[in-house]
C-alpha cells in the first residue's frame, strides 16, 4: 500500500451559515502547500449541529456538492464531510465522499437521541467502504463512534473516517473510542471535530487526531484552529497486520 496524506480540517463554525463555512474551509485550504490526497471536515460543516433539518437540508447535488467536487477536482484529492440533505420527506445526516469524478455518501446510522437528533433526521442502514488512493475507507459519522459493532473491520477496509461535532464535556470518551477503534481493528483511524462553540450553548474541543493500528497516535490537533496534516504509513500498516494477525481469532457476527 502508498502512503496516504490526510488534511484534518478542524475549525469553529457558524451557526447555520453555509455559505460562510464554505468560504473559510475553503481559504484555509488556499493557504496550505498542497492539501494531501484528502481533506477531511466535521460532521454538519455547513451549519454547525443543528436539529433545524428542514430549514439547513440541501437536495442531492446542491451547492455544497457542488462545492466539494469543485475543490477536489481544483486540488486534485477527495474531500469528506457531512451536512443535512433532503431525500423526499426525509432529511439524512449525510457524509459526502467527493472525488474530481464522483461523490459516494454514507448516511449516519446512529442517531444522537440526547438531541433529538432521530426526531428531525432519518437514520441510514448501510455501511459504506470507498476505494481511494489503494486505501478503504470506512465512513462514519460521530455517534456512530459508540457502537463497535457496526464498525468492526471484516478485513475488508484499512481507514476509518470519523466527522463530528462532539461536545468538549464527553472529550475523554472521544478520545479513548478512537483508539479502541484503531486498536481492535487493525486500521489507521482519524476523527476530525469542531472546535468554538454553537448556538446552544455547547462547547467543542477538537481533540481531532489521527492514529495508527497499533494505537500509536500521529496526529493530535488539540483545540487549534485549522488544517493539520499527517501521513498514514501505508507499508507500516500491512506489516503491522502480518506480525500481529489477532483478526484470524475473531468471532463471527452478523448484522440485522
Amino acid at each position: 500500500m502508498r502512503d496516504l496524506e490526510v488534511s484534518l480540517m478542524q475549525c469553529e463554525l457558524a451557526w447555520e451559515q453555509p455559505e460562510d463555512n464554505r468560504a473559510q474551509m475553503a481559504a484555509a485550504l488556499e493557504t496550505m502547500e498542497t492539501a494531501g490526497d484528502l481533506v477531511v471536515l466535521p460532521e454538519m460543516f455547513t451549519t454547525g449541529f443543528s436539529m433545524n433539518a428542514v430549514a439547513n437540508s440541501e437536495k442531492p447535488g446542491g451547492a455544497t456538492e457542488q462545492w466539494m467536487r469543485e475543490l477536489a477536482r481544483q486540488h486534485d484529492c477527495a474531500i469528506t464531510g457531512s451536512i443535512a440533505t433532503r431525500v423526499g420527506d426525509q432529511v439524512y445526516n449525510r457524509m459526502l465522499f467527493a472525488t474530481p469524478d464522483k461523490v459516494t455518501y454514507y448516511d449516519k446510522r446512529h442517531l444522537f437521541r440526547m438531541a433529538g437528533e432521530h426526531k428531525r433526521y432519518a437514520a441510514g442502514n448501510e455501511r459504506v467502504i470507498v476505494s481511494w488512493s489503494g486505501w478503504r475507507i470506512l465512513l462514519q459519522v460521530c455517534y456512530d463512534l459508540r457502537f463497535p459493532v457496526f464498525s468492526r473491520n471484516r478485513e475488508d477496509y484499512d481507514l476509518i473516517l470519523y466527522v463530528a461535532n462532539w461536545p468538549a464535556a464527553r472529550r475523554d470518551h472521544w478520545r479513548a473510542l478512537l483508539l479502541a477503534r484503531a486498536i481492535e481493528n487493525l486500521a489507521c483511524v482519524v476523527g476530525v471535530n469542531r472546535i468554538g462553540s454553537d448556538a446552544n450553548g455547547l462547547e467543542y474541543s477538537g481533540d481531532s487526531l489521527a492514529i495508527a493500528a497499533d494505537g500509536k497516535l500521529l496526529l493530535d490537533a488539540a483545540n487549534e484552529n485549522g488544517a493539520a496534516q499527517v501521513t498514514l504509513d501505508g507499508a507500516a500498516l500491512t506489516q503491522y497486520r502480518e506480525s500481529f494477525p489477532c483478526q484470524l481469532d475473531a468471532d463471527s457476527f452478523q448484522l440485522d
